[in-house]
């Protein structure tokens, strides 16, 4: 089968930084599904990984958490799918990712398809909907309120990819107020076009803006990018007793600043569940399913912003160089091999 790898961890512009290869096509056993791909998604992880990660000698790394497909066989415990039915899904970190024909992946942390979406479409949707959905409503708790704080969520990098389907998951089915950050005319018109309810710039002092929109401590921040930057605002604009969550990985993280203010402090990694196999794994499965169901019933939308045919090493190269360029915009998906 194609599939797209590479041997040695390193830059993207070097010549083997991804390569097109073949490799031999994987067999479903157990609780695994075999997909076979039609379209994929780039996200930061897949750069932080192909930077900085090597597979053991004389093998192929394969990177790729996010991927829409047709199942095309199943292992014999698995009792949700069968052969034709159309999936979505991000896979495991720990496992070989989906940049190929063939593509093995636990059953639990699967969903069927939006039927409204192409695969393009959908294909721009789990790896973002399963990172913002646990921290909206696993980590942050959101539909709980902070007593005494404003009933309102500050998403700092609401452009990106997790940040525009974040967005759209509070705006669906919260009534908690969507304050997003975006730096460009062309980001915040963006995120006010997915719900937010107000726009600031995170280029200028965070705290400041928040406070001249007079509807007091917000009780929410979710932090998807360059947290060490933002930190201090952070601490100054978020109420007592708020909840933060981050994501993104910060060499370092003073997060004494807090302390005074008794709020506590939430890292989200959406591989959790399958590195664990935690006894909740099939939560990931379950949520997909219901973001396909929002999807097909108008109230949220993808966050595709840009598709790249054929699946292959040059054009997933130049996904990765603009995922690492910081001006992504939604997500950039790669469609058919």
């Amino acid at each position: 089968m194609k599939a797209i790898g590479y041997r040695t961890a390193g830059a993207i512009d070097s010549t083997t930084a991804l390569e097109d290869v073949e490799l031999p096509r994987p067999k479903a056993t157990g609780r695994d599904i075999l997909v076979e791909v039609a379209a994929i998604s780039v996200n930061p992880v897949d750069t932080k990984v192909r930077r900085r990660a090597s597979p053991e000698a004389g093998e192929w790394k394969v990177l790729g958490w996010d991927a829409v497909g047709r199942v095309a066989e199943i292992g014999e415990a698995v009792t949700a799918f069968k052969p034709g039915d159309e999936v979505f899904y991000a896979g495991s970190i720990t496992r070989p990712g989906a940049n190929s024909q063939f593509h093995l992946v636990d059953e639990r942390i699967v969903g069927h398809k939006p039927q409204s979406l192409s695969n393009a479409e959908a294909a721009a949707l789990p790896l973002t909907a399963i990172t913002a959905w646990e921290m909206l409503f696993d980590r942050l708790d959101i539909r709980r309120p902070v007593p005494g704080a404003a009933n309102a969520i500050v998403i700092v990098g609401g452009a990106g990819g997790v940040g525009s389907i974040a967005i759209q998951l509070v705006r669906a089915l919260t009534d908690v107020t969507v304050i997003a950050t975006a730096s460009r005319p062309e980001t915040q018109d963006w995120v006010r076009e997915l719900g937010a309810h107000h726009v600031i710039d995170h280029s200028k002092p965070i705290a400041e803006q928040i406070a001249a929109l007079g509807i007091g401590a917000p009780a929410f921040v979710f932090s998807t990018t360059e947290t060490h930057r933002h930190l201090d605002e952070i601490v100054e604009l978020i109420a007592p007793q708020g909840r933060f969550g981050l994501i993104d990985d910060p060499e370092a993280l003073n997060i004494m600043g807090f302390k005074r203010k008794a709020a506590s402090i939430h890292w989200e990694l959406m591989f959790t569940r399958p590195i664990f196999q935690t006894p909740d794994m099939d939560e990931q499965g379950k949520l997909l399913n219901e973001v396909a169901a929002l999807i097909d019933g108008g109230r949220i939308r993808t966050t595709l912003s840009q598709v790249l045919r054929p699946i292959n090493a040059e054009n997933l190269k130049q996904a990765h160089a603009l995922i690492e360029s910081g001006r992504a915009k939604g997500k950039i998906v790669l469609e058919g091999f």
